[in-house]
């Protein structure tokens, strides 16, 4: 239901997303995509980026290294608010988090993490499901396809007035990430903008 949501919300307000999906499963290494969307004071985002800016690679995981690359990957994007910044003001929680990788068939391997609003600052930095190494390797043995990360975030925040920026420090995480196509809904409209590494900063005033 949640991924409905999100692409029903984004495909009706936003014409260039299908555009962009199209570029994005073309696989244009450096290139993301991030949908937000905002219902109140909820802030629902869909992400997407290549395996290569993510982890440097972008074939099946196949040694100790490659699978540890890749749990240390989905902790880091387990937090949102460490990658897109809100301002202080704006009082933004993450109830919701869920992480996958995926190949170029579409499946998700095991790798996906989920968490509430319990543990949303805790258990993701150096955690290890000892189900994902075997699992990542048995889905994907054979399957030389690209990969890509796949994550959706839900925020509450007190303020959302107060969200008239998104600084991504995604860039600093992730040196092979370039660029980030985002696309915003919110009760005023919707655009498309462009993110880059030369300019990270997304502003948001007048959109809320």
């Amino acid at each position: 239901m949640k991924n409905l949501v999100i692409s029903t919300l984004v495909l009706l307000a936003v014409p260039a997303y299908a555009e962009g999906v199209r570029q994005l499963h073309s696989h244009e290494h450096g290139v993301g995509e991030l949908n937000i969307a905002v219902d109140g004071r909820t802030v629902a985002m869909e992400f997407h980026a290549p395996g290569a800016d993510i982890v440097g690679f972008e074939y099946a995981a196949k040694s100790e290294s490659d699978h540890a690359a890749i749990d240390r990957a989905v902790a880091v994007l387990s937090r949102p608010l460490d990658l897109f910044v809100t301002p202080p003001a704006a009082d933004c929680i993450v109830v919701d988090a869920t992480v996958g990788l995926q190949a170029g068939t579409g499946h998700e391997d095991d790798h996906g993490r989920e968490h509430d609003d319990h543990d949303h600052d805790h258990n993701h930095s150096g955690e290890h499901d000892d189900n994902h190494t075997a699992s990542h390797g048995n889905a994907q043995e054979g399957n030389e396809s690209h990969t890509e990360f796949h994550a959706e975030y839900r925020l509450v925040c007190g303020s959302i007035e107060a969200m008239s920026h998104i600084n991504f420090a995604y860039f600093q995480m992730f040196r092979n990430a370039i660029e980030i196509d985002v696309q915003i809904v919110t009760g005023s409209g919707a655009v498309a903008v462009e993110v880059g590494r030369d300019d990270p900063i997304l502003e948001l005033t007048g959109l809320f």
